[in-house]
Protein backbone atom coordinates (compact mmCIF):
# COMPACT_ATOMS: atom_id res chain seq x y z
CA UNK A 1 0.00 0.00 0.00
CA UNK A 2 2.85 2.40 0.87
CA UNK A 3 4.50 1.68 -2.48
CA UNK A 4 1.32 2.41 -4.42
CA UNK A 5 0.71 5.66 -2.50
CA UNK A 6 4.28 6.79 -3.06
CA UNK A 7 4.08 6.02 -6.77
CA UNK A 8 0.72 7.79 -7.03
CA UNK A 9 2.24 10.87 -5.39
CA UNK A 10 5.19 10.81 -7.79
CA UNK A 11 2.92 10.52 -10.84
CA UNK A 12 0.59 13.24 -9.57
CA UNK A 13 3.50 15.61 -8.97
CA UNK A 14 4.95 14.84 -12.40
CA UNK A 15 1.58 15.40 -14.07
CA UNK A 16 1.17 18.76 -12.34
CA UNK A 17 4.67 19.80 -13.46
CA UNK A 18 3.76 18.84 -17.03
CA UNK A 19 0.54 20.85 -16.95
CA UNK A 20 2.41 23.82 -15.48
CA UNK A 21 5.08 23.55 -18.20
CA UNK A 22 2.44 23.91 -20.90
CA UNK A 23 0.42 26.56 -19.06
CA UNK A 24 2.95 29.02 -17.69
CA UNK A 25 3.37 31.10 -20.90
CA UNK A 26 -0.36 31.88 -20.76
CA UNK A 27 -0.12 33.42 -17.30
CA UNK A 28 3.08 35.40 -17.92
CA UNK A 29 2.09 38.10 -20.45
CA UNK A 30 5.67 39.35 -20.75
CA UNK A 31 6.51 36.16 -22.67
CA UNK A 32 3.94 36.82 -25.40
CA UNK A 33 5.55 37.22 -28.77
CA UNK A 34 8.89 35.87 -27.63
CA UNK A 35 10.61 33.33 -29.81
CA UNK A 36 9.67 29.72 -29.05
CA UNK A 37 13.36 29.12 -28.32
CA UNK A 38 12.52 30.58 -24.91
CA UNK A 39 11.73 26.95 -24.03
CA UNK A 40 15.38 26.10 -24.51
CA UNK A 41 16.02 27.14 -20.91
CA UNK A 42 13.31 25.06 -19.28
CA UNK A 43 13.56 21.98 -21.55
CA UNK A 44 16.67 20.47 -19.85
CA UNK A 45 15.11 20.97 -16.42
CA UNK A 46 11.86 19.29 -17.47
CA UNK A 47 13.74 16.39 -19.04
CA UNK A 48 15.74 15.83 -15.87
CA UNK A 49 12.53 15.94 -13.80
CA UNK A 50 10.92 13.30 -16.01
CA UNK A 51 13.97 11.06 -15.92
CA UNK A 52 14.32 11.45 -12.14
CA UNK A 53 10.64 10.66 -11.61
CA UNK A 54 10.92 7.57 -13.80
CA UNK A 55 14.03 6.39 -11.96
CA UNK A 56 12.42 6.86 -8.55
CA UNK A 57 9.30 4.98 -9.65
CA UNK A 58 11.38 2.07 -10.95
CA UNK A 59 13.41 1.92 -7.75
CA UNK A 60 10.25 1.88 -5.66
CA UNK A 61 8.72 -0.79 -7.89
CA UNK A 62 11.79 -3.01 -7.62
CA UNK A 63 11.68 -2.74 -3.84
CA UNK A 64 7.96 -3.52 -3.75
CA UNK A 65 7.53 -6.51 -6.09
CA UNK A 66 9.52 -9.69 -6.46
CA UNK A 67 8.89 -9.83 -10.20
CA UNK A 68 9.69 -6.18 -10.86
CA UNK A 69 13.07 -6.99 -12.41
CA UNK A 70 11.22 -8.74 -15.22
CA UNK A 71 8.79 -5.83 -15.49
CA UNK A 72 11.67 -3.37 -15.77
CA UNK A 73 13.18 -5.60 -18.46
CA UNK A 74 9.85 -5.57 -20.30
CA UNK A 75 9.78 -1.78 -20.08
CA UNK A 76 13.27 -1.63 -21.53
CA UNK A 77 12.45 -3.96 -24.40
CA UNK A 78 9.20 -2.20 -25.27
CA UNK A 79 10.92 1.19 -25.06
CA UNK A 80 13.59 0.01 -27.51
CA UNK A 81 11.04 -1.51 -29.90
CA UNK A 82 8.81 1.57 -29.80
CA UNK A 83 11.76 3.90 -30.33
CA UNK A 84 12.97 1.81 -33.27
CA UNK A 85 9.58 2.19 -34.93
CA UNK A 86 10.23 5.91 -35.22
CA UNK A 87 12.78 5.17 -37.91
CA UNK A 88 9.80 4.41 -40.16
CA UNK A 89 8.51 7.97 -40.05
CA UNK A 90 12.03 9.46 -40.19
CA UNK A 91 13.44 7.50 -43.12
CA UNK A 92 10.20 6.65 -44.94
CA UNK A 93 8.12 9.84 -44.94
CA UNK A 94 4.38 9.24 -44.79
CA UNK A 95 1.44 11.63 -45.15
CA UNK A 96 0.54 13.92 -42.29
CA UNK A 97 1.39 13.12 -38.71
CA UNK A 98 1.24 9.36 -39.21
CA UNK A 99 3.52 7.64 -36.71
CA UNK A 100 3.80 4.00 -35.61
CA UNK A 101 5.05 4.81 -32.10
CA UNK A 102 1.70 5.48 -30.44
CA UNK A 103 0.09 2.08 -30.97
CA UNK A 104 2.54 0.15 -28.74
CA UNK A 105 2.29 2.85 -26.06
CA UNK A 106 -1.50 2.54 -26.08
CA UNK A 107 -1.51 -1.27 -26.11
CA UNK A 108 1.11 -1.63 -23.37
CA UNK A 109 -0.61 0.96 -21.19
CA UNK A 110 -3.90 -0.87 -21.68
CA UNK A 111 -2.45 -4.26 -20.67
CA UNK A 112 0.10 -3.31 -18.00
CA UNK A 113 -1.69 -0.31 -16.52
CA UNK A 114 -1.39 3.43 -16.35
CA UNK A 115 1.93 3.66 -14.48
CA UNK A 116 3.70 1.38 -16.97
CA UNK A 117 2.04 3.24 -19.86
CA UNK A 118 3.26 6.62 -18.64
CA UNK A 119 6.83 5.43 -18.27
CA UNK A 120 6.81 3.74 -21.66
CA UNK A 121 5.41 6.80 -23.42
CA UNK A 122 7.90 9.20 -21.86
CA UNK A 123 10.95 6.95 -22.23
CA UNK A 124 10.11 5.85 -25.77
CA UNK A 125 9.95 9.46 -26.95
CA UNK A 126 13.25 10.23 -25.25
CA UNK A 127 15.11 7.23 -26.71
CA UNK A 128 13.60 7.70 -30.17
CA UNK A 129 14.66 11.36 -30.19
CA UNK A 130 18.20 10.43 -29.18
CA UNK A 131 18.60 7.74 -31.85
CA UNK A 132 17.07 9.82 -34.64
CA UNK A 133 18.68 13.13 -33.72
CA UNK A 134 15.32 14.81 -33.16
CA UNK A 135 16.33 16.45 -29.89
CA UNK A 136 15.20 19.96 -29.14
CA UNK A 137 13.38 22.10 -26.58
CA UNK A 138 10.15 20.41 -27.64
CA UNK A 139 11.33 16.99 -26.42
CA UNK A 140 10.16 17.06 -22.76
CA UNK A 141 6.77 18.31 -23.92
CA UNK A 142 6.51 15.35 -26.28
CA UNK A 143 7.59 13.07 -23.44
CA UNK A 144 4.92 14.41 -21.11
CA UNK A 145 2.20 14.12 -23.75
CA UNK A 146 3.19 10.62 -24.89
CA UNK A 147 3.30 9.63 -21.22
CA UNK A 148 -0.27 10.85 -20.84
CA UNK A 149 -1.25 8.69 -23.82
CA UNK A 150 0.00 5.56 -22.03
CA UNK A 151 -1.35 6.73 -18.68
CA UNK A 152 -4.91 7.19 -19.92
CA UNK A 153 -4.80 3.92 -21.89
CA UNK A 154 -4.55 2.18 -18.53
CA UNK A 155 -7.85 3.77 -17.49
CA UNK A 156 -9.84 2.17 -20.30
CA UNK A 157 -12.43 -0.51 -19.49
CA UNK A 158 -11.50 -4.10 -20.32
CA UNK A 159 -14.50 -5.77 -22.00
CA UNK A 160 -14.39 -9.56 -22.31
CA UNK A 161 -15.10 -9.44 -26.04
CA UNK A 162 -11.72 -9.14 -27.77
CA UNK A 163 -13.19 -7.58 -30.88
CA UNK A 164 -14.81 -4.89 -28.75
CA UNK A 165 -11.45 -4.33 -27.07
CA UNK A 166 -9.77 -3.61 -30.40
CA UNK A 167 -12.58 -1.29 -31.50
CA UNK A 168 -12.25 0.58 -28.19
CA UNK A 169 -8.47 0.82 -28.52
CA UNK A 170 -8.65 1.94 -32.16
CA UNK A 171 -11.15 4.67 -31.22
CA UNK A 172 -8.87 5.68 -28.36
CA UNK A 173 -5.99 5.90 -30.84
CA UNK A 174 -8.03 8.21 -33.06
CA UNK A 175 -8.85 10.50 -30.13
CA UNK A 176 -5.23 10.71 -29.02
CA UNK A 177 -4.07 11.19 -32.59
CA UNK A 178 -5.94 14.49 -32.53
CA UNK A 179 -5.24 15.34 -28.88
CA UNK A 180 -1.49 14.85 -29.17
CA UNK A 181 -1.26 17.53 -31.83
CA UNK A 182 -3.70 19.83 -30.07
CA UNK A 183 -1.69 19.65 -26.84
CA UNK A 184 1.72 19.94 -28.51
CA UNK A 185 0.63 23.11 -30.31
CA UNK A 186 0.38 24.77 -26.91
CA UNK A 187 4.15 24.38 -26.65
CA UNK A 188 4.67 27.21 -29.15
CA UNK A 189 1.30 28.89 -29.81
CA UNK A 190 1.48 31.50 -26.99
CA UNK A 191 4.74 32.76 -28.53
CA UNK A 192 3.04 33.44 -31.88
CA UNK A 193 1.60 36.95 -31.49
CA UNK A 194 1.15 38.54 -34.90
CA UNK A 195 -2.15 40.39 -34.50
CA UNK A 196 -4.12 37.83 -36.51
CA UNK A 197 -7.39 36.28 -35.41
CA UNK A 198 -5.63 32.97 -34.76
CA UNK A 199 -2.77 34.17 -32.54
CA UNK A 200 -2.59 34.36 -28.77
CA UNK A 201 -3.45 37.77 -27.34
CA UNK A 202 -2.52 38.35 -23.69
CA UNK A 203 -5.30 39.75 -21.55
CA UNK A 204 -8.16 38.21 -23.51
CA UNK A 205 -10.77 36.10 -21.76
CA UNK A 206 -10.69 32.32 -21.91
CA UNK A 207 -13.56 32.21 -24.41
CA UNK A 208 -11.74 34.46 -26.86
CA UNK A 209 -8.51 32.55 -26.27
CA UNK A 210 -10.21 29.22 -26.91
CA UNK A 211 -11.83 30.57 -30.06
CA UNK A 212 -8.51 31.83 -31.36
CA UNK A 213 -6.79 28.55 -30.63
CA UNK A 214 -9.59 26.54 -32.28
CA UNK A 215 -9.20 28.64 -35.43
CA UNK A 216 -5.41 28.22 -35.31
CA UNK A 217 -5.69 24.47 -34.85
CA UNK A 218 -8.21 24.00 -37.66
CA UNK A 219 -6.09 26.01 -40.09
CA UNK A 220 -2.67 24.59 -39.24
CA UNK A 221 -2.91 21.17 -37.60
CA UNK A 222 -6.15 19.27 -38.06
CA UNK A 223 -5.33 17.69 -41.43
CA UNK A 224 -1.86 16.71 -40.17
CA UNK A 225 -3.29 15.16 -37.01
CA UNK A 226 -5.93 13.23 -38.94
CA UNK A 227 -3.01 11.33 -40.50
CA UNK A 228 -1.76 10.42 -37.03
CA UNK A 229 -5.25 9.42 -35.88
CA UNK A 230 -5.77 7.23 -38.93
CA UNK A 231 -2.34 5.62 -38.49
CA UNK A 232 -3.10 4.80 -34.86
CA UNK A 233 -6.39 3.18 -35.81
CA UNK A 234 -4.80 1.23 -38.67
CA UNK A 235 -1.94 -0.15 -36.58
CA UNK A 236 -4.23 -1.15 -33.73
CA UNK A 237 -6.81 -2.71 -36.05
CA UNK A 238 -4.17 -4.81 -37.83
CA UNK A 239 -1.74 -5.66 -35.02
CA UNK A 240 -3.72 -4.90 -31.87
CA UNK A 241 -5.26 -8.33 -31.22
CA UNK A 242 -2.05 -10.45 -31.42
CA UNK A 243 -0.07 -7.79 -29.55
CA UNK A 244 -2.59 -7.62 -26.71
CA UNK A 245 -2.62 -11.43 -26.44
CA UNK A 246 1.17 -11.56 -26.25
CA UNK A 247 1.36 -8.81 -23.65
CA UNK A 248 -1.37 -10.44 -21.55
CA UNK A 249 0.49 -13.76 -21.59
CA UNK A 250 3.63 -12.05 -20.35
CA UNK A 251 1.70 -10.12 -17.68
CA UNK A 252 -0.08 -13.20 -16.38
CA UNK A 253 3.02 -15.39 -16.49
CA UNK A 254 4.93 -13.06 -14.19
CA UNK A 255 1.88 -12.05 -12.14
CA UNK A 256 2.36 -8.41 -12.99
CA UNK A 257 0.07 -6.09 -11.02
CA UNK A 258 -1.71 -3.45 -13.07
CA UNK A 259 -1.69 0.06 -11.75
Amino acid sequence: MTTRLLNALIYLTTALIGVAAFAYPFVLPELAGANADAHAADAPVLTVILLAAGLVVLLVEVQGQAVSAKVVAALGVLTAVTAALRFIEVFFPVPGGFSPIFAPIILAGYVFGSRFGFLLGAMALLVSALVTGMVGPWLPYQMFTAGWVGLTAGWLPHPQNRRLQIILLAAFGVVWGILFGAIMNLYFWPFVVDGSATSWQPGTGWRDGLSRYAAFYLLTSLVWDIGRAGGNALFIAVLGAPTVRALIRFRDRFQFQQG
